[in-house]
């Protein structure tokens, strides 16, 4: 009995590992799309508060009577900052789309690598089923050479 319980292996176990290598690859973009994400969010986020301190500077200044060139650097560097802003913001957006991309690609993998390991999982169940069977007959066979030596001998 013991000679037919082999180690089953899977003949396509290298799909299988390729999947989940792709899997793992897919978490790992994933993972780097959001970090950039989150970079160009807290970046976006600098440039506002950076704007919106400057544009209480303004405010103080303008009550201050401070000189009108003064005035006017400032409100040049708001209107710069105000582009950053927008540029930014385009960033975050492509950053948004780079996430959901990546998002849909490690759905893709994991359903891919789900597929491949439930086919590994019905082949060893039917290898599982085959073995027993096999056990069953030789079973069978050595309780039906015991019964008939029984039956010669009585």
């Amino acid at each position: 009995m013991n000679r037919l319980m082999g180690k089953y292996r899977y003949p396509y176990q290298k799909i299988v590992d390729l999947k989940t290598s792709q899997k793992t690859q897919a978490e790992w973009m994933l993972s780097v799309a959001v970090g950039k994400l989150q970079l160009e969010e807290q970046s976006l986020e600098q440039l506002e508060e950076e704007k919106q301190h400057w544009a209480d500077q303004l405010l103080e200044a303008a009550a201050n009577l401070v000189v009108l060139s003064e005035l006017r650097v400032m409100q040049q560097y708001m209107e710069h900052l105000e582009e950053c802003i927008i540029r930014k913001s385009g960033d975050v957006k492509t950053a948004k789309m780079e996430v959901d991309r990546s998002k849909g690609y490690l759905t893709e993998k994991m359903m891919d690598e789900k597929v491949w390991l439930k086919a590994k999982e019905n082949a060893n169940g039917r290898f599982s089923q085959m073995i027993l069977l096999k056990e069953q007959n030789e079973l069978d066979e050595i309780a039906s050479v015991r019964f008939k030596t029984a039956v010669r001998q009585a």
